[in-house]
């Protein structure tokens, strides 16, 4: 992170120009692919939303723990009408629920008054009591089914963040790899060119002295006017690039950031041996992909909140049976006196039954929560599939790669080769300046095609770690 400091004071000279690049060479700036993917990992907005889902789905699931929290109810009531008392009581009671959808309830009570109700007990008294589902809601209810689905929901916030960075990594190294190429290719038309200024520097003191006829001159002139043309349209796309890998460099304050032209790629990449690079194990990729791919991971946890949803539904088809029980006691003390007998004759008790004739409700939504689980088993089946073939497409690719850089790592010697005699038949006086720039042509063919299935190489390499959900 130290070096995007440096690349922010840099900023301030991003007007520089083709030739001073050429030039300045030693000031500039390396920006390598890990430096790069971590600052789009630390200050991308679409990195920092994928942290933001975990937070909200974190704060999503506080806000469902609040089924379980005990409540405290305070009621009171009096009436007083022409001197005459009517009723004054005071009713506070604490509620606590619990996991199997048992509620506990406790309160004490005051009834004062000359016209109480009858069913009202005079005085202070207290109560101990309890809610038990029998029947429905016993397994499952709707505050149980929303903690459960909050704490899946976490989970999978986790790996959807690790899918939206996986993405945003391969794209963002896809471009990489492209502004790594356009400006190897500016390197190499850059050192030709330095070489056909002195070719043609020579070739022109040799017209004068008689050695060359003057045709040659503008044969030289032509060949490096050639290179010139090539170079600067290489360094339109290497800027263009730039600016494209701009969409991914973003600051601390959530302003972009543009690349300034003194900050270049690294470019170890291009003398790397990779025909001895050993690929990895496709088996090993394809079981690395089946249990970590976060897209996978996603579908289990989206399958386990259905499944909880369907168990929900399934108590619609269940009669409710809830039983009620409650302690009575004189006095503030709910367990004051309290014996077996006194439990037998101190008490309230009550129960609820009710059962839809047709049950359609139930029927319906059950069925429909087992529909919807048979949907994103097939959608689950499909992306598996679509995961595997990506790894084995992106597998394939790289393993040609290779091959063919190894070809072209050949073809590029030969081709050097070849420039180099005719070079040495040159300035014997031996060969023609025609056939040692079609030469020079062909090896510059020959190398920007390397260079070319180099960085194919590295981004169908960061492809295979994408299809396999790693990078993060």
């Amino acid at each position: 992170m130290k070096r995007f400091l440096i690349l922010l004071i840099a900023y301030s000279l991003s007007g520089i120009s083709v030739k001073s690049v050429a030039q300045n060479r030693d000031s500039l700036l390396v920006l390598s692919q890990e430096e790069f993917l971590n600052i789009v990992r630390t200050f991308h907005p679409v990195a920092r939303q994928a942290n933001l889902l975990v937070d909200r789905a974190k704060a999503e699931l506080i806000s469902s723990r609040a089924g379980f929290d005990p409540t405290f109810y305070m009621s009171a009531d009096r009436k007083t009408f022409n001197g005459k008392n009517y009723f004054n009581w005071i009713h506070p009671e604490l509620r606590i629920p619990t996991w199997y959808g048992i509620e506990i309830n406790a309160g004490v009570e005051n009834n004062l008054g000359d016209l109480l109700n009858s069913q009202e007990t005079p005085g202070k008294s207290s109560y101990l009591g309890i809610s038990v589902p029998l029947a429905k809601n016993l397994v499952m209810d709707k505050r149980r089914a929303v903690l459960m689905q909050a704490k899946v929901f976490r989970e999978q916030s986790k790996a959807d963040r690790l899918i939206m960075l996986n993405d945003l990594l391969f794209d963002a190294s896809y471009s990489y790899w492209n502004w790594a190429k356009e400006y190897m290719v500016f390197r190499v038309l850059e050192e030709t060119i330095e070489a056909n200024e002195i070719r043609y520097g020579l070739v022109k003191l040799s017209y004068r002295q008689g050695d060359k006829p003057a045709i040659d001159t503008t044969e030289a002139l032509a060949q490096l006017q050639l290179i010139q043309l090539a170079r600067n349209e290489t360094w339109l796309r290497f800027r263009n690039a730039g600016l494209e890998l701009s969409n991914y460099m973003w600051q601390a304050n959530d302003s972009p950031f543009y690349m300034p032209s003194l900050v270049i790629p690294d470019t170890a990449w291009s003398v790397v041996k990779i025909v001895n690079q050993t690929l990895p194990v496709l088996d090993t990729l394809l079981i690395v992909a089946a249990t970590n791919h976060p897209k996978l991971q996603s579908y289990d946890f989206k399958l386990q909140m259905l499944d909880i949803d369907r168990k929900l539904k399934f108590q619609e088809l269940l009669p409710v049976f809830n039983v009620r029980y409650n302690f009575l006691n004189s006095g503030y003390n709910v367990t004051e006196g309290a014996s077996w007998r006194f439990y037998e004759n101190n008490y309230k008790f009550g129960f609820d039954f009710g059962l839809p004739l047709r049950l359609s409700r139930g029927r319906g939504d059950y069925k429909a929560a087992k529909i919807k689980i048979n949907e994103t088993n097939l959608d689950l089946s499909q992306t598996r599939l679509a995961i595997d073939n990506k790894v084995k497409y992106y597998f394939n690719e790289l393993a040609m790669l290779q091959t063919q850089v190894g070809i072209a790592e050949e073809n590029f010697l030969n081709y050097q080769r070849l420039f180099k005699g005719e070079e040495m038949r040159f300035k014997l006086g031996e060969g023609s300046l025609f056939l040692l720039n079609v030469r020079e042509i062909k090896l510059l063919e020959s190398r920007q095609k390397l260079l070319e299935l180099k960085s194919k190489f590295y981004t169908s390499y960061q492809g295979l770690r994408w299809s396999t959900g790693q990078l993060r």
